[in-house]
């Protein structure tokens, strides 16, 4: 049996909420996992690092890790270390880091979701090595990516 294909991304469970965190190679997917799992010790369960198996299931995007890299978290310096993790579980978020011209501070409402296997998910931009993410995703999480109405 084969594993099934994976993204590069990570992915990570805050409380019941699972976000997926999108962004190119070397753009701080591991570390915003890090600054989250360090945060909230209590409630934040790693779900995957490096790459992440996705699956639409009764209209839910769900994550999972592999099973090679399962509760296996890259901390650049230190190397890879072993953490507890969950695996399944429904995402609520996608988190895209990208470079800052690309993260409006008032997204238009094409901007603030996205489509993944047809399952519809807020996101949210986060400019790369910006120092506040893990407290942004957090209040995405919180406020429920809400928006004042534009009218659109």
């Amino acid at each position: 049996m084969s594993t099934p294909p994976t993204i590069h991304a990570g992915a990570i469970r805050l409380g019941a909420d699972g976000v997926l965190i999108r962004g190119a190679s070397g753009s701080g997917k591991s570390s915003l996992l890090l600054h989250l799992l360090i945060r909230h010790p209590d409630t934040a369960r790693l779900i995957s690092d490096d790459r992440v198996i996705l699956t639409a299931e009764d209209g839910r995007l769900v994550a999972s890790a592999p099973p090679e890299i399962a509760g296996k978290l890259e901390i650049r310096g230190q190397g890879i270390v072993e953490i507890a993790y969950v695996s399944p579980a429904a995402i609520r978020l996608v988190v895209d880091l990208l470079p800052a011209a690309k993260c409006p501070r008032l997204p238009e409402k094409q901007d603030r979701t996205t489509s993944i296997d047809g399952v519809i998910l807020p996101r949210l931009k986060l400019p790369i090595g910006i120092g506040d993410g893990a407290d942004r995703v957090q209040a995405a999480l919180a406020w429920g990516m809400k928006w004042p109405e534009t009218g659109e």
